[in-house]
């Protein structure tokens, strides 16, 4: 199975967050930001265990199509979980981790922010 494009990464990590209601999905274009990802996903879970489940699907629809996570942090916590795509990075956060670290305003310096999802 050929890797996915980053594009069709990012539809997946969509769609698993979507279903199972992430809060505010933001997506960030960070290409020219960084060498290290070209796309942040930042979302908001409403409990420690929303955040879990929200984490897991994304590994887990990830794995199915072939592009298993580079790694996993946070997971023990559950207050931020980090999945690594590679070419997409996601945060899931609880809402006030969210808002004490701020990462959409971080990244989105210039106006780089590409779109948005609820």
């Amino acid at each position: 199975m050929p890797p996915l494009s980053v594009d069709q990464l990012l539809a997946l990590v969509i769609d698993a967050l979507e279903d199972l209601k992430g809060v505010d999905i933001k997506v960030l274009d960070v290409t020219d930001m960084t060498s290290i990802t070209d796309r942040m996903v930042v979302v908001g879970g409403t409990s420690t265990r929303h955040v879990k489940s929200l984490a897991d699907h994304v590994a887990l629809k990830a794995k199915q199509a072939g592009n298993p996570p580079l790694g996993i942090e946070g997971e023990q916590g559950g207050e931020w979980v980090l999945i690594d795509l590679g070419d997409v990075v996601v945060h899931v956060m609880l809402p006030p981790v969210r808002a004490f670290y701020a990462l959409e305003k971080l990244w989105s310096v210039g106006g780089m922010e590409s779109g948005e999802s609820t």
